[in-house]
């Protein structure tokens, strides 16, 4: 069993940031949860949908044809089981396939054919760069919360060329994985800055607010029509020395088949993430050493898919 959790909300359509931003909310958000919704956000609801309605599409081709844009570079399908993010766990993986679509411009993804999917790649191009329009606002607003200058990220190349990457989920409702202990998404932090998640509305998130107490308490995650569930990851959390929270979350097997697009908002490759001085002091050390990202995520990568 679990608790259902009201997250804060955040709104990122008022006109003057510094006048209206309401502070406490946004830092109570990072500090207490490390979820929150965002809305206003200025992505598209139409678009939204269509991204859903071509994801679909797309797993519900055969294995053999979706395994012909298997993963390279970060970039295509990933099969059932082929991730477990919860390393601890004895079992063959978790419950869900992807495909990944990272920075358009490096020219590495992959693409179905327009023959099969009409406007995917277009869709697809088009929802990310909406999205990171959004998550780059929101990331002034986390630098004014830090009592930085609103560009704080920008000018220390962390928006130079971000790594951002789009990953269309699948969670099918026909597996009976419940008794092998098997998830949908097993227990787990996101790499990056910050996450931007829309679902289809049905449930499984949840997040373990105190990753010490035992047993631990899951409380669910529900969707907000028109919002998204905006999460602090790993990055994030190692530039401010643990005030904000990189929170626990996990996904369980659906009963009916599930959907979701998540966004993660990292930084570039050559941006170097240490510890900001207004997040530590001789009382409050840096937790962490100074680290490339580039390098911190492929280590993440490496533990989760097995080398």
């Amino acid at each position: 069993m679990s608790d259902a959790l009201q997250l804060p909300v955040v709104d990122l359509s008022s006109p003057d940031r510094f006048l209206f931003f309401n502070w406490w909310i946004f830092v109570q958000a990072c500090t207490d949860h490390g979820f929150f919704y965002l809305v206003n956000h200025g992505v598209d609801e139409e678009l939204v949908h269509k991204v859903f309605e071509l994801s679909s599409n797309f797993f519900s081709f055969p294995t053999e044809e979706k395994m012909k844009l298997a993963k390279k570079n970060h970039r295509g399908y990933t099969s059932l089981y082929a991730e477990k993010l919860d390393t601890t766990l004895s079992n063959k993986g978790d419950s869900k396939e992807s495909f990944y679509v990272g920075p358009p411009a490096d020219g590495l993804n992959q693409w179905p054919s327009e023959e099969h999917l009409p406007s995917w790649r277009s869709t697809m191009e088009t929802y990310y760069q909406q999205v990171l329009s959004a998550g780059t606002r929101l990331l002034s607003l986390i630098a004014l919360s830090l009592e930085l200058d609103e560009d704080f990220f920008r000018k220390v190349g962390a928006l130079n060329e971000p790594f951002a990457s789009l990953r269309l989920l699948h969670y099918p409702g026909d597996l009976d994985s419940s008794s092998e202990g098997i998830y949908g998404a097993s227990a787990h932090s996101d790499y990056g800055m910050i996450t931007l998640l829309v679902t289809d509305g049905v449930q499984g998130l949840q997040i373990c607010r105190d990753r010490s107490k035992q047993p631990p308490v899951w409380e669910d995650v529900p969707s907000m029509k028109g919002a998204f569930i905006v999460n602090i990851g790993d990055t994030m959390e190692r530039w401010t020395n643990c005030l904000f929270r990189s929170t626990l979350h996990r996904v369980l097997p659906p009963i009916q088949e599930r959907y979701s697009v998540a966004f993660f908002m990292n930084p570039s490759k050559d941006c170097m993430v240490e510890c900001l001085e207004s997040c530590c002091s001789e009382a409050c050390p840096p937790r962490f050493p100074p680290i490339k990202f580039i390098d911190y995520l492929e280590e993440r990568l490496r533990v989760t898919y097995g080398g």
